[in-house]
């Protein structure tokens, strides 16, 4: 019996051209199938750190993220992180990762079908999502780096800051919730048209 992948697909696909109306001071667009493993490790231990060495980078603490050539970590919880890359990484990633790890206690997991990303840029970014979140989006508070799990209008999201000067955020959201939440942004924005 063959068993078939199925093809990877963007959960916003019929959403492209409504994103792209957004008004001058609010870009969305998707970036779908990204690559995306959970790491499941316990910080400070033999593990981690060949995880660290693998990567080239510190597992990041609470509420941050870190960057390493093209593969982010993203701090989810007290022994967890997502890493995310671009397509196409998740078998070679996986195949490093546990090579790295070896007998050690971990585990890696592809989630890559599991969540869409969103990243929005523009001056109005802040304002938008202020609408639905409870979050303090103020630079001050939520520097370039942070990594926040929260709700955005009920949905549940994980909120990245990457560019502070062009209010640059990367939203993760489940696919389930995608099309919710790509709705919910074209309405929040609709009065700034």
């Amino acid at each position: 019996m063959t068993v078939e992948t199925p093809a990877r697909f963007s959960p916003l696909a019929e959403w492209q051209d409504r994103l792209a109306q957004s008004p001058a001071g609010f870009q969305v667009r998707e970036l779908p199938c990204l690559t995306q493993l959970t790491l499941r490790v316990p910080p400070g231990g033999a593990a981690a750190k060949a995880v660290e060495s693998c990567l080239g980078v510190t597992l990041p603490g609470p509420l941050r993220t870190e960057l390493s050539g093209d593969v982010e970590v993203l701090w989810m919880g007290p022994d967890e992180w997502l890493l995310v890359a671009p397509d196409g990484r998740q078998d070679d990633l996986l195949a490093r990762l546990r090579s790295a790890i070896g007998d050690e206690f971990a585990t890696v997991t592809d989630v890559s079908a599991q969540r869409t990303t969103l990243a929005l840029s523009g001056d109005l970014v802040r304002t938008v999502l202020a609408q639905g979140c409870a979050i303090d989006l103020d630079p001050r508070v939520t520097p370039v780096g942070s990594c926040l799990t929260t709700l955005l209008a009920q949905a549940p999201v994980t909120l990245v800051v990457h560019d502070g000067a062009a209010c640059g955020v990367r939203l993760l959201v489940r696919s389930s919730f995608a099309s919710y939440l790509a709705a919910w942004l074209v309405d929040a924005c609709t009065e700034y048209r």
